[in-house]
């Protein structure tokens, strides 16, 4: 997608990958802030608990998440030994990632609509606070997946940690990667849109956040 824009509209483009980058530094950052409030200073001590997007970006998750809209950031470390819940604690770690960015989406949705007030619907700035309200919607929604190593899987881990369900928590932590990746490589290699579930609400919210169709301003971006 970067491609794409950057050639025929590079100011749309350079303020995507300015929204990719806040968006991951602030879910990364939230995992780092909520550890280390609730004991563990693991991500702190390794210069993870910092909003500069250098400390949490993985070149080889940036390039294709650039490429074709699918990638990562550095995982946030944690010990669960230095936590006092381990359990409930790793899930409040994991979830605090998707609730900063439902939190950023929401700021930025409040900001859409005042500058499109009054600057406008299609501006660098507004394009720009769309951008980080679609993006941190679908970062939200992917995330929650209960399939490791989302940050929905330490949900699903808490929920059926009892031993009848073992061979259940066995498959998702051996095969879940392994379905993910088929996944995001179909719906980058055809035009099935595997990920429908993602991007069905990540929409609808939005359309409820910024007050107008999504679908229909990204469209008038281009």
């Amino acid at each position: 997608m970067f491609l794409d824009i950057l050639f025929t509209s590079p100011a749309v483009a350079l303020a995507w990958a300015v929204a990719i980058l806040a968006s991951l530094t602030i879910h990364e950052f939230s995992h780092a802030l909520v550890s280390s409030w609730l004991g563990d200073k693991t991500a702190e001590r390794e210069g993870r608990l910092s909003l500069n997007p250098i400390a949490h970006l993985d070149l080889f998750g940036l390039i294709p998440l650039l490429l074709f809209g699918f990638g990562w950031a550095k995982p946030v470390p944690f010990n669960s030994y230095n936590l006092k819940n381990p359990k409930w604690d790793s899930v409040k770690i994991a979830l605090a990632g998707p609730v900063a960015n439902f939190l950023l989406a929401l700021v930025a949705a409040i900001a859409f609509r005042i500058t499109s007030t009054q600057l406008g619907p299609v501006n660098l700035l507004s394009v720009f606070l769309f951008w980080l309200v679609i993006l941190n919607l679908f970062l939200l929604f992917f995330n929650v997946i209960p399939i490791h190593p989302l940050d929905g899987s330490k949900l699903f881990f808490a929920l059926f940690d009892n031993p009848k369900y073992e061979r259940l928590r066995a498959f998702v932590a051996i095969r879940g990667p392994q379905i993910l990746m088929i996944a995001v490589f179909l719906a980058i290699l055809t035009n099935l849109n595997i990920f429908f579930f993602i991007s069905g609400p990540s929409y609808s919210v939005c359309n409820s956040l910024i007050g107008q169709n999504c679908l229909w301003y990204f469209a008038s971006i281009f």
